[in-house]
C-alpha cells in the first residue's frame, strides 16, 4: 500500500520540481527509521585519530541506496504507482528501486550497463524488476529511460538528479548523527563521502549543515571534482576509462545537486586504484566488513591522507556488492 498523507502542510515536499531541503531529509529520514534498523557506526583508529564509519554495506540490497528508492516510491500516487517506475543504475540504485517496488507491489524497470557485475544484475532480476541493458559508452542510460517512459508511462526514479533520492540518501547522515550524539561527540563536523553524481554528497550536505562534506571519486570518473572546482557542471572526459569503481561510473551531475553542492562549498577529491583496493582490505581486516571498490573510496581518501580526518569525522562506507571472486582476488594481494 502506497504511502500517501492528504496533509496539505505537505504539498511543498511532494513537488516534484522543488529543491531537496533539509526537511525533505528529516522527513526521508523517519520513514527509513519505521522500515530498517540503524546501520552501525563503526570506530576506525587512522593515525592516532578515531573516525567513524557508516556501514551502509549491510542495508538489505547492501547499499545506501534504499534510502532514496524507498522515499520516492511511498511518495507516488495511487495512479503513479499503477503505472510503475523506470530507475537508471549500474546496480546499486537498481536494487534499492527493485527492493521498495517488489514490497511495494509497484513494476520496476531498471536501465542499466550491460558491463555491470553479473551479481548485481542477477540480485535486481531477483528481486523482480526487468532489467533493459545499455552500453554505457555509447549509449546514453538517460535516453534509454526516456524512451521506456514514452512508450510504457510511469515514473522515472534517477539514481541522483531528483530531490526525493537525494533527501532518502541523507538520511544517512541525520542517523549518524543521532549516534554519534548518543556516544557524546558532538559531529559530524567532516563528512567524507562516496561520489557518483552526487545523490548522496548532496544528501548529507543538507542533512548535517554545519559539517564539511568532502565528495571523493575515482580517478578518470572526477567530474564532480573538476566540476566543483571549475564551477559549472563538467562531464567525464573517457567514458571508456577502466575502473573497478563501477557503482561511481556517471557520465556528469545534474544541476539539482549541483546546486546544493555548490552552495555548501562541497569539494572533491580523487582516489586511485591501488588507493581503493588498500582500503577494501583494512576494512576486511579491521572491521570484518567486506565492501565493495566504489563502497570503499572515501575510506580511501582518508587512508591515503588526501583528506585529514578531525576527532569527529563521517565516513561512508556505502556499498557491499562485489563480485567474491574479485574481493578475494584484492584481499590477497
Amino acid at each position: 500500500m502506497i504511502q500517501q498523507s492528504p496533509d496539505p502542510a505537505l504539498a511543498p515536499l511532494l513537488d516534484p520540481n522543488r529543491a531537496p531541503s533539509l526537511a525533505g531529509v528529516e522527513r526521508a529520514a523517519a520513514k527509513v527509521a519505521a522500515l530498517l534498523p540503524q546501520t552501525p557506526l563503526l570506530p576506525l583508529e587512522v593515525d592516532g585519530r578515531t573516525i567513524w564509519c557508516k556501514a551502509e554495506s549491510l542495508q538489505p540490497v547492501g547499499a545506501f541506496k534504499i534510502r532514496g528508492a524507498w522515499h520516492r516510491l511511498t511518495d507516488l500516487t495511487p495512479e503513479q504507482a499503477a503505472a510503475g517506475v523506470v530507475g537508471v543504475s549500474s546496480g546499486n540504485h537498481a536494487q534499492g528501486v527493485a527492493w521498495a517496488a517488489k514490497r511495494l507491489g509497484i513494476r520496476a524497470t531498471i536501465v542499466m550497463p550491460g558491463n555491470a557485475p553479473a551479481m548485481k544484475l542477477a540480485a535486481t532480476r531477483r528481486l523482480g524488476a526487468e532489467v533493459v541493458l545499455y552500453d554505457r559508452v555509447t549509449e546514453s542510460r538517460d535516453a534509454v529511460a526516456a524512451k521506456l517512459l514514452a512508450e510504457r508511462g510511469g515514473t522515472l526514479v534517477h539514481a541522483y538528479g531528483d530531490p526525493w533520492i537525494i533527501e532518502g540518501q541523507g538520511s544517512a547522515g541525520i542517523e549518524a548523527a543521532m549516534q554519534m550524539r548518543a556516544r557524546g561527540i558532538d559531529g559530524p563536523d567532516r563528512i567524507v563521502a562516496c561520489c557518483g553524481g552526487g545523490g548522496l554528497s548532496a544528501g548529507l550536505a543538507l542533512a548535517c549543515p554545519d559539517a564539511q562534506v568532502i565528495a571523493v571519486e575515482p580517478e578518470g570518473w572526477d567530474d564532480v571534482t573538476r566540476s566543483l572546482a571549475a564551477g559549472e557542471i563538467l562531464s567525464v572526459e573517457d567514458m571508456s576509462f577502466p575502473t573497478e569503481c563501477d557503482a561511481l561510473q556517471t557520465p556528469e551531475t545534474w544541476p539539482i545537486n549541483f546546486a546544493v553542492l555548490r552552495a555548501r562549498g562541497v569539494r572533491g577529491v580523487v582516489v586511485t586504484r591501488s588507493e581503493v583496493r588498500d582500503a577494501m582490505r583494512l576494512a576486511f581486516e579491521r572491521l570484518h566488513l567486506v565492501i565493495e571498490p566504489g563502497g570503499a573510496a572515501a575510506l580511501a581518501a582518508v587512508l591515503a591522507g588526501k583528506v585529514t580526518p578531525t576527532d569527529a569525522t563521517l565516513v561512508t562506507l556505502s556499498g557491499g556488492n562485489v563480485d567474491p571472486l574479485q574481493f578475494a582476488e584484492i584481499i590477497s594481494e
